[in-house]
C-alpha cells in the first residue's frame, strides 16, 4: 500500500489529533485509535462529557489516564503528563498543540463553526459531518488552501469512498458512467417478500417475473417493473441522510443525479452495469457521469453489499476490457460498461486514513477539486406555522417533516430553496403549506451563524455575478 510508504518517511512521528463527537461514528474513531500506531488521538470534545470520557474507558484508557478539563491551562497540563483529554467545550481544542480536528457532531452549525475556527488556527480538518460537507465543505476547503491546511470529506463512510474509487478509475485511464451508494434489499424467492427501509413487500404471482436474474438487453423493462411492483416501500431514504451522501459525492467528484433523487433501481450486483449504463449501451441512463443508489437485491445467503459504493466504468480499449473482465470486473452484455465496487465501509476504523494523510502528508482524502455542484431541497410533509421552528438545530438528516432532493447549485436567494441542512433551528416566516419546497423568503435567517455566513462567503467566491447582482 503507497500510504505506508509514504507514512514511513517520518517514521518517528505520530499525528496528534482531537475528534468532536462522541456518537456512535466518532466512538468507533476512538476505539480504533489504540491500534494505529502512527495516530495519537489524544482529546475528545462533547457536550456529554461522559459519553466522551466512556468512549475512551471503551478503548482501553483507565480512569487516571482520562482527564477531563474546563479550561486551556489544564488540557495542556494533562496532555503533558501524557493523558488524554476530555473536554465539553470543543473551541477549547483550538489553541491546543494538535495537527487535526475531525468534526462528527452531526449538528450542520456546530460542524461548520469548529472546521471554521480549526482553520483558522492551523489545524487539518477532516469533516465527518456530511450536513455540513454538504452545505459549505466547498469555501470551507478554500479557506484551509489559503491557510496552508488541508479540509477533506473522510473516508470511512460513503460519500469519502467513493470518491477514492472514482479518482481510481480516472487515474487509470477509464470513464465512470455512473457511480453512487450500495443499499440493502432482501429477497426471498419462497416467499416473494422483498424486504428494504424497515418495510416489506410480498409481491404478487403474477410481477415475480420482474425478480428473475435481467435476460440481455432486457435492463430498462425489469428496473422499470421492479419499481412498480417495489413501490410499497416507498421512498424512505427521501430523508435527508441518503441525500446528502449524493451531495457530498457529487461536489466531490461532478457525478449528477439524473433525477432529484436518482433512479435508485432494484438490482443484483451482477446486474447494476447492465442497467446504470447509457440507454444507447443497453441502460436507463440518458446521461454520463451519473450519481445514483442501487439497492442491492440478494437472498439471505447471499452477500449484499449495503453499505459499500460502486462505480461502472467504460475503457475504449477492446484488449484492456477484455481482460479487466477475464479479471473479474462484472460487465453488462455487449462489454461495454463494467462494474467495480466495494462492498463495505467501515465508519471511523477508516476515518484514520484521512487523519493521517492530512497530518503526515498534508493531502486530502477527498477531491482537490471540490466545488459546489448540487444542493439540497427541502420539501414540507406537513403545514408549518408562522414563526415555528422547522427543525431543531440538530437530528434534521431523519426528520419526517421534510423530504430532501437535489438540485444544480445556486446562491442563497428569496426565491430559491434554502440548502436543507441549513434549517435546523430556524424559524417559518410564514405559514408553509404542505408539499412547499422551503425558500429563502418563507425563513428568518438565523443570527451569528457559521453556517450562514459561510454558505454567504460560499455563494460570492463561486457564484460572484449571481451574488452582487
Amino acid at each position: 500500500m503507497i500510504y505506508s510508504h509514504l507514512f514511513a518517511r517520518e517514521p518517528e512521528r505520530r499525528v496528534r489529533a482531537a475528534l468532536i463527537g462522541a456518537g456512535s461514528f466518532g466512538r468507533s474513531i476512538v476505539t480504533q485509535s489504540p491500534l494505529i500506531r502512527r495516530l495519537n488521538l489524544c482529546a475528545v470534545a462533547d457536550l456529554q462529557v461522559e459519553a466522551a470520557v466512556d468512549a475512551f474507558r471503551q478503548a482501553g484508557y483507565a480512569g487516571d489516564q482520562i482527564a477531563v478539563c474546563d479550561s486551556r491551562s489544564a488540557a495542556l497540563a494533562a496532555l503533558e503528563a501524557g493523558q488524554v483529554i476530555v473536554v465539553g467545550d470543543a473551541l477549547l481544542l483550538m489553541d491546543l498543540p494538535l495537527d487535526v480536528i475531525a468534526s462528527a457532531t452531526r449538528v450542520p452549525e456546530a460542524a461548520a463553526l469548529y472546521a471554521r475556527e480549526a482553520i483558522d488556527h492551523g489545524k487539518h480538518v477532516v469533516m465527518i459531518d456530511k450536513e455540513a460537507d454538504a452545505a459549505v465543505g466547498p469555501v470551507l476547503k478554500r479557506r484551509a488552501d489559503a491557510a496552508g491546511v488541508v479540509y477533506t470529506t473522510d473516508d470511512g463512510d460513503q460519500p469519502g469512498l467513493l470518491v477514492g474509487l472514482v479518482a481510481w478509475a480516472r487515474e487509470l485511464g477509464m470513464e465512470v458512467l455512473s457511480g453512487g451508494d450500495l443499499r440493502d434489499a432482501r429477497y426471498d424467492p419462497a416467499s416473494g417478500t422483498v424486504s428494504r427501509g424497515g418495510r416489506a413487500v410480498t409481491v404478487s404471482e403474477s410481477e415475480r417475473w420482474a425478480l428473475e436474474p435481467i435476460p440481455a438487453g432486457e435492463g430498462p423493462r425489469y428496473a422499470q417493473a421492479r419499481r412498480e411492483a417495489l413501490a410499497y416501500l416507498g421512498e424512505p431514504d427521501a430523508l435527508g441522510d441518503p441525500i446528502c451522501h449524493m451531495a457530498v459525492a457529487a461536489n466531490n467528484t461532478g457525478l449528477l443525479p439524473e433525477t432529484p433523487i436518482g433512479h435508485r433501481a432494484t438490482l443484483r450486483i451482477t446486474e447494476i452495469p447492465s442497467v446504470y449504463c447509457p440507454i444507447e449501451d443497453g441502460g436507463i441512463l440518458e446521461h454520463r457521469g451519473v450519481l445514483d443508489v442501487a439497492y442491492a437485491l440478494h437472498t439471505m445467503h447471499e452477500p449484499h453489499g449495503g453499505g459499500g459504493v460502486f462505480i461502472v466504468v467504460a475503457n475504449p480499449d477492446p484488449v484492456s476490457r477484455a481482460t479487466m473482465i477475464d479479471k473479474g470486473l462484472y460487465a453488462n452484455p455487449t462489454g461495454t460498461a463494467m462494474l467495480a465496487y466495494r462492498p463495505y465501509h467501515l465508519c471511523g476504523a477508516e476515518t484514520a486514513m484521512s487523519i493521517l494523510c492530512a497530518g503526515l502528508l498534508g493531502v486530502p482524502t477527498g477531491s482537490a477539486d471540490l466545488r459546489p455542484r448540487v444542493d439540497m431541497t427541502a420539501t414540507a410533509t406537513r403545514p408549518f406555522a408562522r414563526g415555528e421552528m422547522i427543525s431543531s438545530p440538530g437530528g434534521l438528516s431523519y426528520n419526517p417533516d421534510l423530504h430532501a432532493a437535489l438540485i444544480p447549485v445556486g446562491p442563497l436567494a428569496p426565491d430559491r430553496p434554502v440548502p436543507f441542512f441549513m434549517l435546523g433551528g430556524v424559524r417559518a416566516a410564514c405559514d408553509i403549506p404542505t408539499g412547499t419546497t422551503i425558500t429563502g423568503r418563507m425563513v428568518e435567517p438565523p443570527r451569528d451563524s457559521a453556517l450562514w455566513a459561510l454558505r454567504e462567503q460560499q455563494d460570492s467566491t463561486f457564484f460572484p455575478e449571481e451574488t452582487r447582482s
